[in-house]
């Protein structure tokens, strides 16, 4: 599915979604109204009954049946919503509000107290009309052979949850409506943001880089989506811009050493066929050349895939020893130069890192400090933590530096001062070391370095700050 039809139908489906979801949650909240309504109404009925039989078995255990009797007369000419019924051993009705036992006690087991029944009383309102109304009771044995029955109509509370379940009813169609519209007004502030983001993504299908997708300010994921959209956009931008610079790059700095590789074949093939010069050290040179243009293209591939894809295949390693052997490996050539080469090396540097990658840039460093340090300067190798926790590998020379203006600019392709033209190379060193720091979560720092021997310069610092292996 393109995503241009993706983000027109997920407008309609959030709609759909968000109603759902408040018709569950508000219907979820109104059942839970209603059945705590009702329990409660039933517990409190169930609760009087109690304490209404309880004062009625009270007044029989200290005082008598013809107390009970008349206790019952008294309430029944007093009315009010219990019903009363008290039966002699012979099972004929003493007094009482009720014409008939509610329960048949020939035909079922008495039941004991706390044993709830609940029954329909037939009865008949003012109008004359007859109702059947929903009641509970318990039936109490009593000494001598006599049965207390004391109940409660509670067909109010029936009214009553009937007249909430119509309000529930009602609020539910409200929440129904309430729901449409949220969901409709959501989905048409999505759909707004969305229509954004379409037309963003189709003018990136049709190859502008420039547009960017609108930004609300609102802190939502929308925002972060479209902040998302727009930072992948720069980079991609700045991606395509660098692709052309080094497209370019590469053709200016390739184009002085094929000339020249062309001028010393033809000269060598013109002096080749007078006897002049032998063939052999013209095409040696042309060798030459040719390496050179390879180690440039194969340096412009390691940066492409570092930048595309990270450090391959990362392991657990001790910074420590890779700087170990590097000045060792280095030490000799600062000798051969006349510098004064020396390394401070910390032991137990742990990090996670491709190591023929980590090499190749501590060499890039280590071979720039000695190519332009002058003879008798000195360059320094350091491996150490750093107070954050950070390991850095760290090269520092006495050669003639970098302007602080040039800084940022020094670690880009292809870029050479004017004080490095008259040494070989092709202005990959540094970028090469940004991207192996960069593909592993690090940084590199230029400084300036600690003075000069004589009138060499200032000096230069870089450092390759790389995060620590996390500790398991």
């Amino acid at each position: 599915m393109r995503l241009p039809s993706l983000l027109r139908r997920t407008p309609f489906r959030l709609t759909l979604l968000f109603l759902a979801l408040f018709v569950a949650a508000a219907g979820a909240i109104l059942a839970y109204v209603y059945f705590a309504s009702a329990s409660e109404a039933q517990a409190r009925a169930q609760a009087d009954v109690e304490t209404e039989l309880s004062a009625l078995t009270a007044i029989h255990r200290t005082r008598g049946v013809d107390a009970l009797n008349q206790a019952l007369v008294e309430r029944t000419i007093r009315g009010g919503p219990y019903l009363y019924l008290l039966t002699g051993p012979d099972g004929k009705i003493v007094t009482g509000n009720l014409s008939v036992m509610p329960f048949d006690l020939k035909e079922a087991p008495l039941p004991g107290r706390g044993e709830w029944s609940t029954f329909r009383l037939t009865d008949t309102d003012p109008d004359g009309r007859v109702q059947n109304r929903r009641s509970i009771g318990v039936i109490m044995p009593l000494t001598g052979g006599d049965t207390l029955f004391v109940g409660e109509d509670i067909g109010g509370i029936e009214e009553y949850l009937s007249r909430l379940t119509q309000a529930l009813w009602g609020a539910m169609g409200l929440v129904m409506l309430l729901g449409l519209a949220g969901g409709l007004y959501i989905s048409r502030r999505v759909e707004q943001s969305m229509a954004g983001l379409n037309r963003v993504v189709a003018a990136v299908q049709e190859g502008d880089l420039k547009v960017r997708a609108p930004v609300r300010h609102s802190g939502d994921e929308l925002d972060e989506l479209g902040q998302g959209l727009n930072t992948m956009l720069d980079r991609l931008e700045a991606s395509m811009a660098s692709i052309r610079h080094a497209g370019d790059a590469i053709a200016h700095d390739l184009r002085s050493p094929l000339t020249r590789m062309r001028a010393k074949l033809e000269v060598a093939l013109i002096d080749a066929e007078a006897g002049k010069i032998d063939g052999v050290d013209a095409l040696g040179i042309a060798l030459d050349e040719a390496d050179h243009l390879l180690k440039t293209f194969n340096t412009v591939l390691a940066i492409a895939r570092l930048q595309a894809g990270g450090a391959p295949d990362p392991r657990l390693m001790d910074a420590a020893d890779l700087a170990a052997d590097m000045a060792e490996l280095y030490e000799p050539a600062a000798e051969d130069k006349d510098i004064d080469f020396s390394a401070e090396v910390e032991k137990g540097l742990m990090i996670e890192g491709n190591q023929p990658f980590l090499a190749q840039a501590l060499a890039n460093l280590i071979d720039n400090a000695i190519k332009y340090t002058p003879a008798g300067g000195a360059v320094k190798l350091r491996a150490r933590r750093r107070s954050s926790g950070e390991i850095e590998y760290s090269v520092t020379d006495t050669g003639p530096g970098v302007p602080e203006e040039d800084r940022e600019r020094v670690v880009q392709r292809f870029v050479r001062l004017d004080n490095s033209r008259t040494e070989p190379g092709s202005g990959l060193g540094l970028s090469l070391v940004t991207a192996v720091a960069e593909a592993h979560g690090g940084r590199v720092v230029l400084d300036e370095g600690p003075g000069a021997y004589g009138d060499f310069g200032p000096g230069l610092r870089v450092a390759l700050v790389l995060p620590p292996a996390v500790q398991t």
